[in-house]
């Protein structure tokens, strides 16, 4: 069946939640809302993997239990009108997800197909995956191994009757996909509607976040405590418009799309494995109040790889915080550490990360001449393979030196033992050797991977697949250090999260004016001057000129990911308001 050879349109997929442990109510509030075709919900962040797998050695369920607690308050609804529900809440163990979500229909007295989906899983690796980032061999034992599988496993249960389809690790926009071509008709050839549904699905995967939340600009938004969750209508050619149901909170705008869209990229080409996405040809238009219509967007065929996620225990953590305030916070923070190091030898851990936040607008600024007072933040975080010596041997050991360290000493963390951290292996594994498998009514079916060719040759882009500069916006023919100084984020928006151990930042004017001064003046040496915290480590610039918006991706910025990072800002959320608040030229 060819594309558009399905229902018609639009077809409108609800998302209620974006990450394991967002709001509970938020099923029940898209259900009731307002009519919609199909509710999803994001609960499998990288962290949640791993969160995921501790509960399971720890006699837990693998999966995200909250769904149980949506499913009950919501399930005899959907039933009644006809929504299906479609979840990566499976994490671990879609089976016992799926299993779970059929007691708990027939508790309630419903009928309910319940099917789920597996092949995901690839444990016991059958060699060492291999770092997709650096190339390195995995030499530790591996917990986890799940290859990212796609939509079409979805699309098939929803093709034999499945009311309700658990998935394990399946992509975030898979979830917008696999309804799309279940309702649709939409098949492996059809890449502009496909790549069309992985941005609607790119868009609303972590909920609020399309709708206001989060949003550099937040004071625009109404509402906000009551924000609503986005809505996605897909069109049969892919295109949608992002909305919310009426009468809720938040704000649907090209600003609060743009934003999400900047999200946790890479290059513009954003690889999948129903199709690679082009990101760089995404068109938005503001078609009425709390509506954006996406339209535009090109396809081309998937890698024949598939993204995996492995994740191993790296050992024992345990993180101290003390607060400096006043004078010489410098020399108070080496006298802290000094006291600290004299009861537990800096060199017998394996690993030591000392953190110094300054806080307030007077605070102490770390590298500058001027200590002249303020407060700050003092984090030192130990990691050891040995969870005694990580425990309470340094924990105590820095309560210990309270009355012999500096003046003012104060901390925020009480003495406690080590836990466990787990570490964030990106790999890849050949699409053929992974067989998606789907499970409904007591009946197997396998689904074979099937790409409809080799990758598209490159072609506006470089060797690590960035829009070159004189490709990204017309010259700027103005002078880049005139114009008032003032916060940056004045005139520019911006958006930051992780990417395992890599961060990225997105950074776009909502003036399409202001554009190639942006591409000019924010170069990745700018960058680095902007955000010393950037230092030396490799950083990727990709331009989005029709999002009138630039992408940066800082490898490893994150360390080996955010279950194992000690820094304050673990997954890198404020990288993008940190630099927001630096104070440039701007022209007027």
């Amino acid at each position: 069946m060819t594309a558009g050879a399905g229902r018609p349109g639009p077809l409108r997929i609800a998302n209620c939640g974006g990450f394991y442990g967002d709001r509970l109510s938020a099923a029940r509030e898209m259900v009731e809302g307002g009519p919609i075709d199909v509710l999803t919900g994001d609960w499998l962040a990288e962290l949640t993997m791993s969160i995921l797998a501790g509960n399971r050695l720890k006699g837990r369920p693998g999966y995200a239990r909250t769904f149980l607690t949506q499913m009950e308050q919501v399930l005899g609804t959907c039933l009644d009108r006809g929504i299906r529900v479609v979840s990566n809440a499976g994490g671990l163990d879609p089976a016992g997800c799926a299993e779970a979500v059929s007691a708990l229909a027939d508790r309630l007295g419903l009928r309910a197909s319940v099917a789920h989906v597996t092949g995901d899983d690839l444990m016991p690796l059958a060699g060492p995956p291999v770092n997709a980032g650096t190339g390195e061999i995995l030499r530790e034992t591996p917990l986890t191994a799940n290859a990212y599988l796609g939509g079409r496993p979805i699309a098939v249960a929803l093709e034999h009757g499945a009311d309700v389809v658990v998935t394990g690790r399946v992509t975030d926009a898979a979830l917008v996909t696999g309804p799309g071509m279940w309702w649709f008709g939409w098949r492996p050839g059809d890449l502009g509607p496909l790549a069309g549904s992985v941005v609607a699905g790119h868009v609303i995967e972590c909920g609020c976040q399309a709708t206001g939340g989060n949003y550099a600009f937040f004071e625009e938004v109404p509402g906000l405590p009551d924000c609503g969750f986005p809505i996605a209508e897909v069109y049969a050619d892919g295109s949608s418009v992002i909305t919310k149901h009426p009468g809720t909170g938040g704000l649907v705008s090209t600003g609060t799309v743009t934003a999400q869209l900047l999200y946790e990229i890479a290059s513009p080409r954003y690889l999948g494995p129903d199709v690679t996405a082009r990101f760089d040809t995404v068109h938005l238009e503001q078609e009425g109040p709390d509506r954006v219509r996406i339209t535009g967007v090109r396809g081309e065929a998937p890698p024949e790889t598939l993204k995996v996620a492995v994740t191993y225990v790296g050992g024992y953590r345990n993180t101290m915080t003390l607060v400096l305030t006043g004078l010489d916070i410098a020399a108070k923070a080496q006298a802290a550490q000094e006291a600290i190091w004299a009861r537990v030898p800096r060199d017998s851990f394996d690993q030591v990360h000392v953190e110094l936040t300054p806080l307030g607008p007077h605070a102490y600024e770390p590298g500058t001449a001027a200590d002249t007072g303020g407060t700050a933040l003092l984090r030192i975080t130990v990691m050891d393979s040995d969870a005694r010596k990580a425990g309470r041997a340094f924990s105590s050991a820095v309560v210990e030196t309270g009355l012999a360290s500096y003046p003012g000493f104060f901390g925020l963390t009480p003495p406690a033992d080590a836990s466990p951290y787990g570490v964030y292996w990106p790999s890849s594994v050949d699409a053929r050797a992974v067989l998606p498998v789907v499970t409904v009514g007591g009946v197997r079916i396998e689904v074979p991977y099937a790409p409809p060719g080799p990758l598209v040759s490159p072609d506006a882009y470089g060797p690590t697949g960035g829009v070159t500069d004189h490709q990204a916006a017309p010259p700027y023919a103005g002078d880049l250090t005139a114009g008032p100084v003032r916060p940056l984020g004045r005139v520019v928006g911006a958006r930051s999260g992780d990417k395992g151990g890599d961060a990225n930042l997105g950074v776009w004017v909502r003036d399409p004016a202001r554009y190639p001064w942006l591409a000019a003046f924010l170069t990745v040496e700018r960058l680095r001057e902007l955000l010393p915290e950037i230092g030396g480590l490799p950083v990727e610039r990709f331009a989005l000129p029709n999002l009138h918006a630039l992408n940066f991706v800082i490898h490893g910025l994150l360390g080996r990911g955010v279950a194992a990072s000690p820094l304050l800002d673990a997954q890198a959320k404020a990288l993008g308001e940190r630099l927001r608040a630096v104070r440039v030229p701007v022209p007027p």
